[in-house]
């Protein structure tokens, strides 16, 4: 029925633990983990949970990568993406199931998130401002559509996936992937919502902040969001925004010294051929344009 994909890097104690905590809510799941990881290997730790389908890569992949590796193993119609310092409340997320059965232009569903300071997490919303695409959490967290479904406590049907070609690798190791997913699902006609009904608790950025300084995440977070601009953004007005914005962006980041924003760019300029090819590749079969998705979420 449903095929939980758990991608995991150097954080063994914490997998461990809350694995220990998850697996009695997994039941009649297909469990994978994918150890992103190439320098330690996880089968000895992971023997005892004989029902586990361990995954290790051989090489680091990043967060797209390791779910895309899950994905292509996965059984099951329905993916659940579920990050390692996730912790689940209970199995309720199952009675979520019926959703996509009935209504077959459901992408995702994104599960209402407990953060570790109290406040609730999972709904967003993507704005334009400035000449460069924005994010931010929604106002409310009622059940309703979301901008995105979050890489760490989302469902997902497999189908549309795989017609979406699965998390673009170009943003590794982290970052706007699970933005972008979305936002080609939104223009491909399809909907994201979020459900309130079923919480999880995550505290974002657990993984992340332990191995890389905040200059580093940073430099990923603005490289990724050229990445995203240019490969998705076809609306012509808002094109010519971003381009009659830049000069000025960077301007400010000079006057801020945020010499990252500088490395940054250069690096998605770097990547720009792949970066065209499959702005192509994606932008062929749109049912939305920029404005229309853009408008969901005022």
């Amino acid at each position: 029925m449903i095929s939980v994909i758990i991608p995991t890097y150097k954080k063994k104690e914490e997998l461990l633990k809350n694995l220990k905590h998850n697996l009695p809510y997994l039941k009649d799941c297909e469990v994978i983990i994918v150890n992103d990881d190439p320098s330690k290997s996880l089968s000895k730790e992971l023997k005892e949970f004989s029902s586990i389908n361990l995954i290790e890569n051989n090489r680091n992949l990043g967060f797209s990568g390791s779910i895309n590796c899950g994905i292509q193993a996965s059984k099951h119609d329905l993916v659940f993406l579920l990050n390692s310092d996730v912790l689940l409340h209970d199995d309720t997320y199952k009675s979520l199931f019926d959703m996509f059965k009935k209504h077959t232009g459901l992408f995702a569903i994104v599960l209402s998130q407990k953060e570790k300071n109290g406040t609730t997490g999972g709904k967003n919303r993507i704005f334009w401002y400035a000449g460069m695409i924005r994010h931010s959490r929604a106002v409310n967290t009622e059940n309703g559509i979301t901008a995105w479904a979050e890489g760490g406590s989302s469902l997902m049907n497999k189908s549309i996936l795989k017609d979406l070609e699965m998390f673009d690798e170009l943003y590794s190791p982290f970052y706007w992937e699970d933005i972008d997913l979305s936002y080609r699902a939104w223009k491909a006609g399809y909907e994201v919502l979020f459900n309130s009904d079923v919480a999880v608790t995550h505290h974002h950025e657990s993984t992340i902040g332990s191995l890389y300084t905040s200059q580093k995440i940073r430099e990923i977070s603005y490289r990724n969001q050229f990445i995203f601009i240019w490969k998705n953004i076809t609306d012509t007005r808002l094109v010519l925004s971003h381009l009659a914005h830049l000069p000025r962006n960077l301007a400010s980041a000079i006057l801020r010294r945020e010499w990252i924003f500088f490395s940054a760019f250069f690096k998605a300029l770097f990547l720009l051929p792949a970066i065209l090819m499959k702005r192509i590749r994606y932008n062929r079969n749109t049912r939305r344009t920029d404005r229309e998705v853009l408008n969901l979420f005022k």
